[in-house]
């Protein structure tokens, strides 16, 4: 018995000195940081209300900038317009005609062929139908205005995340109808230690990995980025990284933007950065 406990303290010793001779040591060059990765997303919405005639989008689907997405019954919208179309030009010919009358007319009352009164009420008329046709063109670009807003375009290139509706819908003015996740930029939110905050610069470039394994590689994919954003105030552990040992320390938010973009970056997934600080005094 005395044999196996001492083979088995013998055992304890030498897996001790193994593990401390072959574990590999923290590079004092090297800061790492851990992250999630943060994209820009656009909730959108019709600026007017009116029922969902299309919707051409599903999610998933990738959208380029001024690609047409969602259309409403735009039936009223036309009819609105039509009606002040016709109005301008109503407006037009009695402007038309105001403004000939009083070219006509106006110099006759330098010699008393007109009165001073009749001069008044054509030079009156003349202003109220210049000022009644520049109404009518207002109105009319709102209603071309109201009819543009029964479309929805897509405001950058991106991905639809949500689609929130369906056709046959109503919906107000501002109501969500889809969600886009834009292509860039993107960029890593993390945090550092005082101790390291003065370690790193704005413009130092970093190494972003995430914990995907690339089967072309074998190696998990690697980015190129670069240090964007630095909080000059410091914040307590957010509580998405917080441990029991690290609850009450005080770090410093930081933005990483990743310069080489691909479509296998997605929102929230958890990354990690290197940051060499052997270079980070080179130009």
């Amino acid at each position: 018995m005395k044999k196996i406990i001492a083979l088995v303290l013998i055992l304890i010793i030498i897996g001790t000195a193994v593990f401390f001779l072959t574990r590999k040591k923290e590079n004092p060059n090297q800061l790492t940081l851990y992250g999630n990765i943060e994209i820009r997303q656009v909730d959108l919405s019709f600026q007017v209300s009116g029922i969902i005639e299309k919707m051409l989008k599903e999610e998933g689907d990738s959208v380029k900038k001024g690609e047409l997405l969602a259309i409403l019954d735009a039936r009223d919208y036309k009819s609105n317009l039509e009606k002040a179309t016709a109005e301008v030009e109503k407006t037009l010919a009695l402007k038309n005609d105001s403004l000939e009358k009083f070219n006509r007319n106006a110099p006759l009352v330098e010699d008393d062929t007109i009165s001073k009164q009749e001069y008044d009420t054509l030079k009156n008329t003349r202003d109220k139908s210049l000022a009644d046709y520049n109404a009518s063109v207002a109105a009319k670009n709102y209603a071309q205005n109201q009819l543009d807003y029964t479309k929805i375009y897509a405001p950058d290139d991106g991905i639809v995340m949500v689609r929130v509706q369906e056709p046959g819908a109503t919906v107000n003015k501002g109501q969500i109808v889809y969600s886009i996740s834009k292509n860039k930029p993107v960029w890593v939110r993390a945090y550092v230690n005082e101790t390291d905050l003065g370690n790193i610069k704005y413009g130092q470039e970093v190494e972003v990995n995430t914990d995907t394994i690339d089967p072309q590689t074998g190696k998990t994919r690697t980015y190129k980025g670069q240090i964007g954003y630095i909080s000059p105030v410091a914040e307590f552990t957010p509580k998405t990284v917080q441990s029991t040992d690290l609850r009450t320390d005080l770090v410093y938010r930081i933005r990483v933007y990743i310069n080489d973009i691909d479509e296998y970056l997605r929102q929230g997934m958890p990354v990690t950065i290197n940051v060499d600080l052997s270079t980070s005094d080179k130009k």
